[in-house]
């Protein structure tokens, strides 16, 4: 269980700060939520306490942890399939897994095509959500760094 305080992933949507823990009734059902602020897009959601862990709620990343990704960002060995259709889907599972370093992958996979052949419509819009969802994570375990800095000076 998380404290008002902690600083929090939320899958597809980014990381955030819990700001409260309230009772509320939706549906008819009273339920504990988390409050949420989520920085980027300054966008305020509630998880139900009950279903956080199902949802895959789980702290911010630590500082060693940024170093990693900061790895994952500029390593150039991963081949990505040229098939379109499955490279989307391989990517929006990296996203909807929540974990910081297949979101990393699919921030770095996508921004190298970019360079190279350019991105669909589909592909560009990922890359955008994917890149939101790791800065906004980034910019909570690195505060005072410039999370889009960083993410300018890996990627190149």
């Amino acid at each position: 269980m998380f404290s008002v305080g902690d600083k929090v992933v939320y899958p597809m949507h980014g990381a955030g700060v819990i700001e409260a823990i309230e009772e509320k009734e939706v549906l008819g059902e009273k339920r504990k939520y988390y409050i949420m602020r989520l920085p980027i897009g300054n966008m305020k959601v509630m998880v139900p306490i009950t279903s956080g862990s199902n949802l895959g709620l789980r702290e911010v990343i630590d500082a060693r942890e940024v170093d990693r990704v900061i790895t994952i960002l500029q390593d150039r060995s991963d081949v990505v399939t040229t098939n379109w259709s499955l490279r989307y889907r391989q990517h929006l599972e990296k996203i909807k897994s929540g974990n910081i370093f297949e979101v990393a992958e699919v921030v770095r996979n996508l921004s190298l095509r970019e360079k190279e052949k350019g991105l669909s419509t589909g592909e560009r819009k990922m890359l955008d959500t994917a890149r939101q969802i790791l800065l906004s994570e980034l910019s909570l375990a690195r505060e005072g760094e410039s999370a889009e800095g960083m993410l300018a000076r890996v990627l190149g």
